[in-house]
């Protein structure tokens, strides 16, 4: 079923890390291609399920082989929110989003704002470069394994604050509020090899420098 298979899109930020494509997305992945990332899938030797996109940023030829959905340029979403709806519609619920950070700042924070998207429409999204993760964070317990060392920011998202606690960090917090107008959940440090945030209330946006 698509509710247990993992939708891989792969946007289109400009310089994309072909190498880390290539290494993170998986066989049995189901991958869609927005636009210019068709491009960046074919660099990295990958060959996508599907390819979406109004092609304003890719005019390369397009396979025959490939199911491809048009768009049309003069539009409310982005590409790759077009091709998260359409993984909605097909029964996919757990996303991984590549190539979708460090090229223009409005496509980037667009990008942010589809994981809470996914969020409200029952579905799990972590956006992921070499350097970073990003994950949203919502009312419970998320465990993290493997992050001794690694630095990680957490900011309210979508609204006014969020309380949190942290385990196994450098500094700890216990039900404290963070507030969207003030960033002082910037540059912790995660000491133990299994470390949990709980969420008591409202959202947080987790971002994990996976460079230590």
């Amino acid at each position: 079923m698509n509710q247990q298979r993992r939708c891989v899109i792969i946007a289109g930020a400009p310089n994309a890390d072909t190498a880390f494509l290539a290494q993170t997305v998986q066989p049995e992945d189901y991958l869609i291609c927005a636009d210019r990332g068709y491009a960046a899938a074919t660099a990295a030797g990958l060959r996508p399920d599907l390819i979406v996109g109004d092609f304003d940023s890719y005019g390369g030829a397009l396979p025959d082989d490939c199911e491809v959905v048009r768009l049309c340029p003069e539009k409310d979403d982005t590409d790759t929110m077009h091709c998260v709806d359409l993984a909605l519609e097909r029964g996919f619920r757990e996303f991984l989003l590549l190539s979708a950070l460090g090229g223009r700042l409005d496509h980037s924070i667009a990008n942010l704002c589809i994981a809470e998207y996914l969020e409200e429409h029952g579905a799990r999204c972590t956006l992921l470069s070499r350097s970073e993760e990003i994950r949203l964070l919502t009312e419970g317990r998320c465990t993290l394994n493997g992050c001794r060392g690694l630095t990680f920011s957490v900011f309210p998202f979508g609204c006014q604050r969020v309380t949190l606690s942290y385990e196994g960090a450098y500094y700890p917090l216990t039900n404290g509020t963070l507030t969207h107008s003030f960033p002082m959940g910037v540059s912790n440090v995660f000491t133990a090899d299994s470390a949990h945030i709980t969420v008591h209330s409202g959202r947080a946006l987790l971002l994990i420098n996976k460079k230590t």
